[in-house]
């Protein structure tokens, strides 16, 4: 199975100066566990995990003030749609990290996560033999 079978195709954007409180109503209004943040000074794409979020609250950060720039991780492994799903695996095992933002010809145009991965693959592994 390829990852542009397993992924989601709603990607949420933000700005650099989105504001934590304001990407953390976003993503879960949307019900997303990953933003794309665009910022073009910072090189491009990054993204901002529910993590990040998270733990900007936990070190007592505002997340009226914190904004997003300040908590996005820039140097991102990037999938293609092609990839198998074990190529997917195996980037966020080795990254430690939980999100890939595809790309399709330099556009973001999902973003698969370890949620999307499992649920591909329970069903097939549930009916293998124990």
């Amino acid at each position: 199975m390829l990852v542009r079978d397993a992924m989601s195709t709603v990607v949420l954007t933000l700005g650099p100066d989105h504001t934590l409180r304001q990407a953390a109503a976003l993503m879960s209004a949307r019900r997303v566990g990953a933003a794309v943040v665009l910022d073009p000074d910072a090189g491009g794409l990054g993204i901002l995990t529910e993590r990040d979020v998270l733990n900007s609250v936990g070190l007592g950060q505002s997340p009226d003030i914190e904004r997003a720039h300040a908590h996005t991780t820039n140097n991102v492994v990037f999938a293609a749609p092609s990839w198998t799903l074990e190529e997917a695996a195996r980037a966020m095992a080795h990254g430690g990290f939980r999100h890939l933002i595809v790309l399709d010809e330099a556009a973001p145009v999902g973003i698969v996560s370890v949620r999307d991965i499992v649920r591909c693959w329970a069903p097939a592994r549930q009916h293998a033999p124990a």
